[in-house]
């Protein structure tokens, strides 16, 4: 045996003997089983693994990010590269955003990638959601993990509006102001939820401080939380898959995994739902993963390089004497920002006997987004099955479900229009008060119209469906 040989051999014994020395401690065996589960081959599934690699980018931008931040309010000089602000006294936070973007090498970029990994962070979570809603994936037994979607979903929101005001500067500061007001609307708790978020009297010194704590730990690690759950109840419970359209002939397992994967030969039918048919977790899915990644990576690269973020230097810093002309937030956000400005003066009214006061700003800004949320975390109790489905749907054959999803996008989208209401009336040549009256209309009559049409539609496709069938029966006979 040569001395190559022999220096394989010992580097072979030594890594079984680590292994081994690992195994008794951690049980790496168990994760075998995990590495031949299947994933099925659905590039809609692949929406959660963007979600899940955004995130992770986000954590790492920010970190990059949060080296130089200074989440303070109080007033210092400028000394940076933008002339207009030299020597001029400036909040501090402000003030070390202007340096992050035009001092930092590469600071630029990485804001730039921050930002748009956070609205594709909410936009996966937000697809990945309507293709779960629409082929019914979130029905018995994964109720929960719906449950925790939602909770991601505003976890993510608050996440972005958090960050939105950490810069201080004119227009993220009247945004902030107007969160600040929404949260003290709150009939009984407003005063302590405004001191809690705000720290206080908008805006203080505390201000900043309290939100980029919330931004920077309290909501990633309750998104981290969420995530682990979300993917453990996913390794637990097994994929839902798409219908098969006939037996699947494949290696199935031979430690009695659900996963169709590995092991002897043998035929699946096609309604068997106790077995995945897809792609092992190692090192095929892996693979797909690695791809997905990259893939975003780069499409985050490709933003940050070409599209222009929210310019502060532009807008100039807090002044609590101005407002700029142009206020409006993210689009996932705009549809909250519609109900505000749509919602009468007259609904504000005070409870007799209580005294209580229950403002527009409580009704449109907080109460309804609310109850938003709440409808959709219900939903699979509302379509509930007693029954485990493990095969997903249709949206053509689910017509009352698939039009409830129609209105309810319908109705965000009238209500985020809304809050764009200004540029609307801009655009027209006419008074905000006229774009108003038409866009509660909209908002009252589209979404039940569309609704009512996408239910129509379908529900006339299921029973010619089903006269087809009948007459192909007949024919057979």
């Amino acid at each position: 045996m040569s001395r190559t040989d022999k220096l394989a051999e010992r580097a072979a014994d030594a890594g079984e003997r680590a292994y081994d020395w690992l195994d008794v401690r951690f049980g790496l065996d168990s994760g075998r089983e995990f590495l031949g589960k299947a994933f099925p081959a659905e590039d809609s599934f692949l929406l959660g693994e963007i979600a899940l690699f955004c995130f992770l980018m986000l954590v790492l931008t920010g970190m990059f990010l949060g080296m130089f931040f200074e989440p303070s309010t109080s007033d210092v000089e400028y000394e940076g590269s933008v002339d207009k602000f030299q020597g001029e006294e400036v909040p501090e936070a402000f003030a070390s955003v202007l340096q992050i973007t035009y001092d930092v090498p590469f600071g630029m970029f990485i804001r730039r990638m921050h930002h748009w990994a956070a609205h594709l962070f909410v936009a996966s979570i937000g697809l990945h959601m309507l293709r779960v809603f629409f082929t019914g994936a979130y029905r018995n037994p994964r109720e929960p993990n719906w449950i925790v979607g939602t909770g991601l979903a505003g976890l993510a929101m608050g996440a972005a509006y958090t960050g939105y005001a950490l810069p201080f500067d004119e227009f993220a500061a009247t945004a902030t102001g107007i969160g600040y007001s929404l949260a003290t609307s709150i009939p009984f708790v407003g005063e302590i939820v405004g001191k809690a978020f705000f720290g206080g009297e908008f805006p203080s010194s505390a201000t900043i401080p309290r939100l980029y704590f919330l931004h920077v730990l309290v909501i990633p690690a309750a998104i981290a939380v969420l995530l682990a759950v979300h993917m453990g109840i996913l390794v637990r419970q097994k994929h839902t898959e798409a219908p098969r359209e006939d037996d699947v002939r494949g290696p199935l397992p031979t430690t009695g995994d659900e996963s169709a994967t590995d092991g002897g030969s043998a035929t699946v039918d096609e309604d068997d739902d106790s077995v995945v048919v897809g792609l092992p977790a190692f090192p095929n899915q892996a693979a797909v993963s690695a791809v997905v990644f990259f893939l975003t990576l780069a499409a985050l690269a490709a933003l940050a390089g070409f599209l222009p973020v929210h310019n502060i230097a532009e807008y100039g810093p807090n002044n609590p004497a101005g407002t700029p002309e142009l206020i409006m937030p993210d689009w996932f956000l705009m549809w909250v920002y519609g109900f505000l400005k749509l919602l009468p003066a007259w609904m504000s009214f005070t409870v007799p006997f209580v005294g209580v006061h229950v403002s527009t700003e409580f009704v449109g800004g907080v109460l309804l987004p609310t109850l938003v949320f709440a409808a959709v975390a219900v939903w699979p109790f509302v379509d509930y099955r007693e029954d485990p489905v493990h095969f997903t749907a249709n949206p053509l054959d689910r017509p009352w479900q698939t039009a409830v999803g129609v209105a309810a996008i319908q109705m965000i989208m009238v209500a985020s229009i809304a809050g764009m209401n200004n540029l609307l009336a801009r655009a027209l040549g006419v008074g905000t008060e006229v774009v108003n009256q038409v866009l509660t209309v909209a908002l009252l009559v589209v979404p039940v119209a569309s609704g009512l049409l996408t239910y129509r539609v379908l529900q006339g496709d299921d029973e010619r469906s089903e006269t087809d069938d009948a007459a192909e029966v007949a024919d057979d006979d």
